[in-house]
């Protein structure tokens, strides 16, 4: 495998960016890419310091770009940058025009993330279903509106990025409408795998998300298992994603 450390420049946040990515070396033919995000304390290097992600990604013959996006929580911020729309729609053409042996199809392009990263993960490939065939979020913060805190007027960290708490519910951030709205569309919609440990603080969220994935008829692979909010788990489970895109891949081409 090929290790890149990328500064570049994003025309849509109007900004240097960084990203870490990992190429399959000596790669014959276009190989699959999965966009890979972080979490809410963390940066571009992390999955790479804090996991075997390189061995991973070798053994499974995959790409894996690793953007930095800070605190945006993967949205267009009401007062920031337009962190969606960057990861969503300039991002892979970053990559395809740098890495041209990546593949530009969407059944070769997923997201993963942990926490911040999961919200990030299903919002983006909901957001941009014809781009992103399958989204795994691990421990998935999947309604952030626990970062709202009314006790405390001067705390605008929600309002900064979403807006006012009473337009959240409906919006395009608010995914259990966005989910509906994808389905209710009859376009692409995009394969979810989502994994959370029975002791994570987000475990009744993610299942109340899985639950209303269920409820629309979506393809969802589901697990669970005992573990917390940590990269103990993150590390092993990130692997399971693997294996999953990997299958699912499979699948595609028996069809």
């Amino acid at each position: 495998m090929a290790f890149f450390e990328v500064k570049f420049f994003s025309d849509v946040l109007g900004m240097c960016m960084s990203m870490n990515v990992i190429l399959p070396q000596n790669a014959t033919e276009p190989y699959p890419t999965l966009y890979l995000l972080h979490g809410m304390s963390d940066d571009h290097s992390t999955w790479s310091r804090q996991t075997s992600i390189e061995r991973y990604a070798e053994y499974e013959g995959i790409a894996v770009v690793m953007p930095t996006t800070y605190l945006g929580w993967y949205t267009d911020m009401k007062l920031g940058g337009k962190y969606r729309t960057f990861i969503g729609e300039e991002l892979p053409k970053i990559c395809r025009s740098f890495f041209p042996m990546m593949s530009h199809k969407r059944e070769d392009t997923y997201l993963a993330g942990n926490s911040m990263g999961g919200y990030g993960s299903a919002a983006i490939a909901l957001t941009y279903p014809d781009t992103f065939s399958v989204a795994a979020p691990l421990s998935g913060a999947f309604d952030p509106k626990w970062l709202y805190h009314p006790d405390n007027p001067k705390d605008t960290y929600f309002s900064d990025i979403f807006g006012d708490i009473k337009e959240f519910d409906g919006s395009e951030n608010d995914l259990w409408h966005l989910a509906k709205t994808v389905k209710e569309a009859g376009g692409n919609v995009p394969k979810f795998f989502i994994w959370c440990g029975t002791e994570d603080f987000l475990f009744s969220v993610n299942q109340s998300f899985r639950d209303h994935l269920v409820s629309l008829g979506y393809d969802l692979t589901y697990t669970q298992t005992p573990g917390n909010h940590s990269w103990y788990y993150w590390d092993r489970e990130i692997q399971s994603v693997l294996r999953y895109i990997k299958e699912y891949r499979k699948m595609r081409k028996v069809v």
